[in-house]
């Protein structure tokens, strides 16, 4: 397991008006490519920007002699230990070996993580009465919509352990961030470093939008190739005191 670096509350926040198109590339450019939580959207309309660490809970497949309703009725049983121990301002991230035909939690699941302040949820699996789920502040992502409970085919087994969601690896306490494009993972140690790069590039980009609007080519402009650009950036920054 990697190292988790402890992320500060001012890099939650900045983070919080970074889009993950941005942070995709500020990945890439430090060579983290698999970073994207692939086949998951967010339930529900537009919401604020969903970022924390992650707390993780992994599935494996189940079987039908260890995977009965009964099971529920263990206190310790994984899948409700993860909702009572997920950290307030957590994200709750579920590995469900990208298998969306049973759900990996409900509304009333859910609801208590919401309630214990949870800051979202991602799973590759499927959600439980999606249409109240998707009505929640907190944002959850999910492969999809399934009435069938997860023990139908998925046995929680470990909480707060490297897991995979959607092909990405995840390490608890990497940040992820979630918003109308999908959950980008950021490593711990790298969340910092792209709060600070996301401002300025976010600020270009949406320079260069204006710039676009207006009628102007992007050849030289995006990216700024022409020493020109720059200096009309600089100038439009000033201009609105920034």
């Amino acid at each position: 397991m990697t190292d988790v670096t402890t992320v500060s509350t001012e890099t939650i926040a900045v983070l919080k008006n970074v889009s993950t198109a941005t942070i995709a590339t500020l990945l890439f450019k430090h060579g983290v490519r698999n970073a994207f939580v692939q086949g998951v959207a967010r339930l529900g309309g537009d919401k604020p920007t969903m970022v924390g660490p992650a707390f993780t809970l992994r599935y494996m497949a189940a079987r039908e002699d260890t995977d009965q309703l009964v099971e529920f009725r263990s206190p310790g049983h994984p899948q409700r230990q993860a909702v009572e121990q997920c950290p307030e301002g957590h994200v709750l991230v579920m590995d469900c070996r990208q298998d969306a035909s049973a759900a990996s939690a409900g509304s009333i699941l859910l609801t208590r993580l919401e309630v214990r302040g949870g800051a979202g949820v991602v799973t590759d699996g499927g959600i439980r009465d999606a249409q109240g789920s998707g009505e929640f502040t907190m944002p959850v992502f999910a492969a999809g919509p399934c009435a069938l409970t997860n023990l139908t085919k998925h046995h929680a087994i470990d909480i707060n352990v490297p897991v995979s969601c959607g092909t990405c690896p995840v390490y608890p306490g990497d940040i992820i961030v979630g918003d109308g494009d999908g959950v980008m993972v950021i490593p711990s140690h790298l969340a910092e470093t792209v709060a600070q790069e996301a401002q300025p590039m976010e600020l270009y980009e949406e320079f260069v939008l204006e710039q676009v609007r207006a009628g102007a080519s992007i050849i030289g402009l995006y990216p700024a190739t022409d020493e020109s650009n720059l200096e009309k950036f600089n100038q439009w920054k000033v201009s609105r005191g920034s």
